[in-house]
C-alpha cells in the first residue's frame, strides 16, 4: 500500500504542485478554521479578515460583546454558534495559559496536544489535526468532505469509514512526510475533478488507481 500512496502522490504533485510547509500562527489557525465549519474558503476568508479588521488583538476579540463578534463574522454562516465557539476557546487558552499561544502544543507529546485540542467544545478532529499540521508541521492528517470523498473512491479508507474514522485510518496508511502535501492535493482533486456529483473521471490523473472509476458507479 505504501508504493501505492507514493504513485498517488507523485501524481497528485506534478498535477497540482508539491506544497511546501511553512510555520503559521496557530491562534490565528485554530480560530480560522473554527470559521471554515459549515462554509467554503472564500466566506471563512472574508469573515477571518472582517473580525481581524473589527477586534485588532485577541483580546479584544475575547471581550467584545458577543453581537459584535457575531456581526463581524457574518459571513462565514452560522455566526451564532462561531462566535461564543471562538470567545471560549480564547477564554480557556488565557485562564490555562495566560496568554494568547498554543506554542506549547509544539513540545508535548502528539496524542496529548491532540487531546488537549479535543478538550475544547466545538473542537472535532479535522480541527484539532489542521492546527497540529498547519501550524506546527505535526504528524497529524486532517480529513475534510474532499479527502473523505475522494480516498473513499480510491478505495484507501472503507466505503462506510466516517470523516472521524478516516483520520486514524489515513494516519496509519500515509507516510508522516507526505502529510502536508498530500492533504493539500487531495483536496485539490476533490475540487476540480472528483466532485460529489458528475466527478469528471475521464481527465483524473488516479483513475487508474481508482475502485469508483473501475466499477463504473456511483458511490
Amino acid at each position: 500500500m505504501t508504493d501505492r500512496i507514493l504513485r498517488i502522490h507523485r501524481r497528485l504533485a506534478a498535477e497540482y504542485g508539491e506544497p511546501q510547509w511553512t510555520p503559521r500562527d496557530p491562534v490565528a489557525v485554530l480560530v480560522s478554521t473554527i470559521l471554515s465549519q459549515n462554509t467554503n474558503d472564500r466566506n471563512r476568508d472574508r469573515a477571518y479578515e472582517r473580525l481581524r479588521e473589527r477586534f485588532p488583538t485577541w483580546e479584544a476579540v475575547r471581550d467584545a460583546p458577543l453581537e459584535d463578534v457575531i456581526a463581524a463574522i457574518r459571513p462565514a454562516g452560522l455566526a451564532p454558534t462561531k462566535a461564543p465557539r471562538i470567545q471560549e476557546t480564547l477564554r480557556r487558552i488565557w485562564a490555562e495559559r495566560g496568554e494568547f499561544s498554543l506554542d506549547f502544543l509544539a513540545d508535548m507529546p502528539l496524542e496529548t496536544a491532540r487531546a488537549w485540542l479535543l478538550s475544547i467544545p466545538g473542537i472535532g478532529p479535522k480541527t484539532a489535526a489542521i492546527v497540529l499540521l498547519f501550524a506546527f508541521g505535526r504528524p497529524a492528517f486532517p480529513v475534510d468532505t474532499h479527502i473523505h470523498r475522494v480516498c473513499r473512491r480510491l478505495g484507501l479508507i472503507p466505503a462506510r469509514a466516517t470523516r472521524e474514522q478516516a483520520h486514524t485510518l489515513l494516519e496509519d496508511l500515509i507516510p508522516p512526510d507526505l502529510y502536508y502535501p498530500l492533504h493539500l492535493n487531495l483536496i485539490a482533486l476533490g475540487r476540480d475533478v472528483c466532485h460529489p456529483r458528475n466527478p469528471e473521471c475521464g481527465r483524473c490523473v488516479l483513475r487508474d488507481e481508482c475502485d469508483f472509476y473501475r466499477r463504473g458507479q456511483a458511490d
